[in-house]
Parts: C-alpha cells; structure tokens; sequence
C-alpha cells in the first residue's frame, strides 16, 4: 500500500471535521401480524454483483474490552466514567462477538449475506497508537474472521475507523483536536492494509465524520465530551481495492413552499454532505460554506488540493431519514439551530402538525422510503454519479415499555421498511443512479452508543443474559428476499414463541 498524507492540520479537518408472537400493537405494526405489500421488490430487480450486506462496528458488537492485549478505547472510558444508556449501559461485553464471530458467521451464511460490514478496532491492534507495537493477537482475530467470512463467499467490507480509538491519543494530545492524530490514523490504516488488504477489497477510511465531529466535538454527547456554543487521507492500495468514506446523509425537504425554506433545505445538504464529500472529491470545500464561514473556514493549498482530489472510489451512504429543514436567516430560530456552523437551518419531523413519516425510537429517524431515492439522485448529480454504496439503512421500533420478546422478533415493521426502502432505492438504480450494494444496519441488536441497548435495528434479537442470537421475522424474510424466493414476496407469518425461534436459528425455512 502507498498511503498519501500531509503535514497540516487542514486535512486533518477533511479527515475528520470537514470529512466531517404478538405484535406491538396497532400503533406501531399496525394490527397486522403479516407483511403485505403488492408488486414488492425482488433480489431479482438489482444487478448481477449488487452486494447485498449487513453492517455492524467494533465497539457496539465486540465486548472483551481489555482481553488478548487491547488497550482502553475512547468510548471504554467514556461509557465508564459518564454512564451510557440506561443504567450505565456500556460495550464492555456488547453482543460478545469476540468469542461469539464463528457462530455469527454461520449466521450470516445462513441468511445468504453476500457481504459482511465491519470494522477494526483500533485499540485491539495498535493499544498505543504509533506510540507501540502492533498487537498480534488483534491481527490474529481480524484475520480469523477475514478468513472464514471468504471460506463463506462472504465479501468482507471494512471500515478503518468507526468511532473508537486508543485512548492514550486523547491523553496524549487530544485525538482528532491536534494534527498528531492524522498520523497515528495513517499508521493504524497502513497496519490494516498490510495485514488484511489481500483478502479485503472494501474499505471506509472513517464512518460518518460529519456526524463525529457533530456529537463528540460540538454537542458533546460522544467522546470526547467535547461542547461547542451553544451547547457548552487518502490511501491508494497496491492490492487492487476500493476507498470510500461514509458520510451520515440525512435528505432534507423545505418546511414550507417558501423560496428561502427551499434554500435551506439545499444549504442543509451542503453543509451535511458537501462539507464531507466535497473535499476528497473536488479538492476544497463547497463555496456556498466558504460564503457563509468567509475566512474562518481554513484554505487549502494547491498541493493539498491536488492531495485530496479524486482521493475515494465510491461514496459510502449512512441513511435513516428525511427532514424538513427551516431557514433561519429571515425567520425565528432556536439557538441551536440558528448557527453558521449549521448553515443557519433548523430541522423539524413535523409539517402542520403532521409528521413527514411513521416515527422511530430514535428522535429524527422518521419511514421516510422516497428520502433514499432523492438522496441517491442528489448525490449522483453533485458527485457526477461516483459509484455509491449503502452502507446503513434500517428501523428501530418505537420504544415500548416491558416489552416481551416474542414482540420484538415479530418485526412487522422492519420488514415494511426495508421493502419500501429498497424498492425507493431500485427506483434511482433504473434512472441511472451507480449504486452497487446495499447494507442493513444491523446484523443483530447491538450496544447503540450513548442510547445503550433498549434502541433495536438488528435482524436478530440478543438475549442480553445468554447472548443467544434470536432471527426475527425480518430475517427470514431477508433470506428469503436473498434467494428471491416465493416466500419473500407472500404472507409471512408471525413467530409464536421464542423457543421456536431460537431453534430455527439456521434453519429460516419453516
């Protein structure tokens, strides 16, 4: 591998700041314990080597956080000394995937996923950044699950860095706030190469850094516990794979009919998505933000510029919503929208008192399908239709206290989604967008950071005691979407009890 860098700290903005049973019930499955849906998308309505995946990270499935040689992580020490989720929540344990990763491929066979989305953890093969030696049981154990995911025909798909890092590089200089970082994140990328790149033709240099920079560094609600007010890299591989980077793409449609809601709407896309996609691709930030920011956003110098352009293969999409966006610059904002940094546009879910779309457990994740079609199409027309992956998609119930499992696994509403997303997303496909694999968020119910684990995108229930993988119906109906079969686009039934379901673990066919 060559990796490229350099010495300032403004690409180490791009890197990281500009890079920057029964149902639930009428209210949320909608009475019904059955998926209908006429004329559902197929397996068969997207290209021979579209990869169909599902994704999940390192610090949210993994557990064993100081076995075989890891250091402490940020978060380790973030979720010990704040308190994640509910009841002090942390991933020290998570899913146990790190003596659990050979049961959790078989899984992954027995679903049929062509591709697996995972990411290395930065504290288990390097604990001291640069700083130290290269862990070799950490190689060890990404090397075992390279191995066998490639005995499976499983695409192994990784991503370098998706939140997690040594804390030592906080202590020591303050992470992603010094310049020292982008070279400890080039040495820890190099060790990936060099270690795994003949297997792995699939990387992401860092997931969602517009949404890192965001929640660690302006809110505060991420390490490294970071406010700012109001709240108080490129690689070119030798061994023939691709570079991409995640950005976390919300899509944003005007509150109202208004010309300046619709040029927020526009400047909440640029500000989102440009400010991350349109340096390793173009070089410089979006002028429209250079506009508003003048001369406190830092200027790249010509060699930087050459550095950074053209610098990723393919656009990594995260997408779980759309919003409505307000503009601020002529009308009425809260504080915490009323900002440059946000390009003076406040966000909503609700249009005269409807919602854009069914809600979520999570806060401004709404079932938005057409928000995945229009944010293709706005990324394929700015980027000149740079090959995309979707590399996140998925649903989290509504939360609903005492749930049973036999609620969860009878996931209705996943099922919906997914169906509904997916036929947005083919939609784009025959209009041109290059799109060519599609990841759901995620393989099992994992620790979701700072919300712990009553939040649930998995298409299979953990059992938090016994860390037994339990398929919901929203597997089954995924390998039965895989192997275009029949069932897929039927009636499924509900899952009646529990036991049965863990029985059928590897055996969807029932």
């Amino acid at each position: 591998m060559v990796l490229k860098s350099s010495s300032t700290i403004h690409l180490l903005f791009v890197f990281i700041f500009a890079c920057s049973s029964k149902i639930l019930g009428a209210s949320i499955n909608g009475g019904e314990s059955t998926v209908k849906q006429e004329n559902p998308v197929k397996r068969s309505d997207f290209p021979s080597g579209f990869l169909f995946g599902a994704a999940t990270s390192a610090y949210q499935v993994e557990g064993a956080y100081l076995e075989d040689g890891k250091s402490l992580s940020n978060w380790d020490v973030f979720c010990h000394s704040k308190g994640c989720g509910e009841n002090g929540e942390n991933g020290d344990v998570a899913d146990n995937h790190y003596y659990m990763f050979m049961n959790d491929i078989e899984m992954m066979h027995s679903l049929g996923l062509e591709a697996y989305r995972f990411s290395i953890s930065w504290s288990r093969i390097l604990p001291r950044g640069r700083f130290g030696e290269v862990n070799p049981l950490g190689i060890m154990f990404y090397n075992r699950i390279i191995d066998n995911l490639v005995l499976k025909g499983i695409e192994p798909f990784v991503t370098i860095h998706h939140e997690d890092f040594p804390q030592e590089l906080e202590e020591k200089y303050g992470s992603w706030l010094d310049p020292q970082m982008q070279d400890d994140f080039v040495h820890f990328a190099d060790t990936c190469f060099k270690s795994f790149g003949d297997r792995v033709k699939y990387w992401i240099t860092i997931n969602e850094p517009n949404l890192v920079t965001e929640m660690g560094y302006e809110r505060g609600v991420y390490p490294p516990n970071h406010c700012s007010q109001p709240f108080d890299f490129v690689v070119q591989p030798k061994q023939g794979g691709l570079i991409g980077l995640a950005a976390n793409c919300f899509m944003y449609e005007p509150l109202t009919d208004s010309d300046s809601d619709h040029k927020a709407a526009e400047r909440a896309l640029i500000f989102n998505i440009g400010w991350s996609l349109d340096p390793p691709i173009y070089g410089d930030y979006p002028q429209e933000m250079r506009d508003y920011h003048g001369s406190d956003l830092p200027r790249f110098s010509p060699e930087e510029k050459d550095l950074m352009k053209n610098s990723i293969d393919f656009i990594g999409i995260n997408h779980y919503s759309a919003v409505y966006a307000k503009d601020c610059t002529n009308s009425s904002c809260s504080e915490t929208a009323n900002r440059a940094i946000k390009g003076f546009v406040d966000i909503t879910g609700e249009r005269d008192g409807v919602l854009i779309g069914e809600p979520t457990s999570m806060p401004i994740f709404f079932v938005v399908p057409r928000g995945l079609e229009e944010i293709v199409n706005y990324i394929k027309d700015r980027y000149n239709n740079r090959p995309m992956f979707i590399t996140e998609n998925g649903y989290s119930s509504p939360k609903v206290q005492d749930v049973e499992v036999e609620e969860i696994v009878n996931d209705v509403k996943r099922i919906e989604f997914h169906q509904t997303y997916l036929a947005s997303l083919a939609k784009a496909m025959r209009n041109g967008a290059d799109v060519r694999g599609y990841f759901v968020w995620s393989l099992m119910d994992n620790y979701e950071w700072a919300l712990g684990y009553k939040v649930r995108f998995g298409l299979h229930y953990v059992d938090r005691k016994t860390f037994d993988r339990i398929p919901k119906l929203s597997a089954r109906w995924y390998q039965d979407f895989l192997k275009n079969n029949s069932q897929a686009q039927a009636d499924l039934l509900g899952i009646t009890t529990p036991k049965l379901v863990h029985k059928q673990a590897y055996l969807y066919d029932v």
